[in-house]
């Protein structure tokens, strides 16, 4: 049996408290160093908020969302015909009753429903960037303008609901490789406090974005509770999602940025021909008038697009309109 401590000994451990004369007493009844007790490293813990998500798996959902934030800034990019960046800033474990009381009220909040899992997500946006966000899809100037400290109206809701559909479009591909089939929007909400998907103490995973345009700035945060994201917390290993990132970046990110360019326009000319011509018979040209040219009538059209030899084609009509049919690819320095 241990020794019991007299009181002799109990006195001395509570001087040892007080100053750093008394280290060779401790030393004498534990038998170690107190000084190597103060070189060790301690740990501060939380019992009322545990973390239930480990943090090889928090880096894996930080690292598949990073790639989300490169595709929706494209997107969004795309959709606003301005620079959008946005980048992931903080990635924690929260009690939800913690991120809904930092959230501003009112704000954007939309509740997101996964198939098949059970439960739900939330992705709310800043009032400091929604807003901006409408004011240019409204063709708002781009200076700085008043945040209204307001619910959003139903037109604006309207327009806020574009922006939502993309991010539902590129959250659908990232968490493909997790089993999710399909992401909808079930319920928006001004006041944040009204919107219940767990219970208050439910620990949930909070991944803050910042989203910046034209100087204007303002954050975007995806709420997952635990008790949606658990079934498949084993898939979040870090060595299954490096295989994920690299097809994600040459599947899907290139998909994306294929995707934007298609509705971007660009300048398309055809040539009849060319020839040169002085400018005094250039001032006597009148309707009529015939311009020679070494080029004989049956030759193909040269198109250039930007400038740029791309195509030659046949003219003729279509619908009643001109039209050009593209025969072949034209060499860059064919003559025109």
């Amino acid at each position: 049996m241990a020794d019991v401590l007299d009181q002799d000994d109990v006195d001395a451990l509570l001087a040892a408290v007080g100053g750093a004369e008394q280290a060779e007493e401790v030393e004498d009844l534990f038998g170690e160093s107190s000084q190597g007790i103060e070189h060790k490293e301690v740990t501060v813990y939380d019992f009322k908020r545990p973390e239930r998500v480990s943090k090889d798996q928090m880096r894996a959902l930080e690292g598949m969302h990073e790639a989300f934030a490169r595709n929706f800034g494209a997107s969004l990019s795309a959709f606003m015909r301005t620079i959008v960046e946005v980048k992931i800033v903080d990635t924690e474990q929260l009690t939800y009753n913690e991120f809904i009381n930092s959230l501003p009220n009112p704000t954007c909040i939309n509740v997101l429903s996964i198939r098949p899992w059970e439960g739900s997500v939330c992705l709310e946006i800043s009032p400091l960037i929604i807003f901006p966000f409408i004011d240019r899809l409204l063709g708002g100037a781009n200076v700085d303008s008043f945040i209204p400290q307001r619910p959003l109206t139903v037109i604006e809701q309207r327009l806020v609901s574009r922006i939502i559909e993309r991010a539902l479009k590129l959250l659908e591909d990232t968490w493909s490789s997790l089993g999710v089939e399909n992401l909808e929007l079930s319920e928006s909400e001004s006041n944040p406090h009204l919107i219940q998907m767990v219970a208050p103490n439910e620990v949930v995973v909070v991944i803050t974005f910042e989203l910046r345009f034209s100087g204007k700035s303002g954050t975007m945060s995806l709420c997952i509770p635990f008790a949606t994201i658990e079934p498949v917390l084993e898939k979040l290993a870090t060595q299954s999602w490096l295989s994920y990132r690299k097809k994600d970046h040459d599947v899907n990110y290139g998909y994306s940025v294929a995707k934007n360019l298609k509705g971007a326009k660009v300048n398309l000319r055809a040539f009849l021909a060319e020839t040169a011509i002085s400018m005094g018979q250039l001032m006597e040209l009148k309707e009529g008038d015939i311009i020679q040219t070494e080029k004989p009538a049956n030759s193909e059209l040269i198109i250039q697009i930007e400038g740029k030899n791309k195509f030659a084609g046949r003219i003729g009509q279509f619908r009643g309109n001109r039209a050009i049919r593209i025969t072949r690819l034209a060499d860059p320095d064919e003559r025109l």
